[in-house]
């Protein structure tokens, strides 16, 4: 079923489901690829986890039209900006992308907690 057969996502909804799950990938790539960098990428890993569990059940809370989607989008952005913000701290290119990728998370997360 494609998502546009889902009747109560909106557009907004439906490209924020999007980013949370583009968000999940990178994090968990980057989690993973971290763990191979050596020493001081533990924060990293640990924010790039948490993002992921927390976008994919941002998504999941979206697709049933949970009650509660808007509160959790807005900790979803709060975490998105604050692994977004470690990621960019570190040169390596799985970081960098990831960083990109959360922080349209985040904003289309905004637009949902609003």
């Amino acid at each position: 079923m494609a998502l546009t057969e889902i009747e109560h996502l909106d557009d907004e909804m439906a490209d924020c489901l999007d980013n949370c799950l583009d968000a999940a990938q990178a994090c968990e790539w980057c989690a993973d690829a971290c763990a191979d960098e050596g020493e001081g990428m533990a924060e990293c890993i640990r924010l790039c986890r948490d993002v992921a569990d927390l976008t994919t059940l941002h998504a999941r809370f979206m697709a049933r039209d949970s009650g509660y989607h808007a509160e959790l989008a807005a900790v979803c952005a709060d975490a998105c900006e604050e692994c977004a913000e470690e990621c960019e701290g570190h040169d390596h290119e799985h970081c960098q992308v990831c960083a990109e990728v959360l922080r349209e998370c985040a904003e289309t997360c905004r637009g949902m907690a609003a």
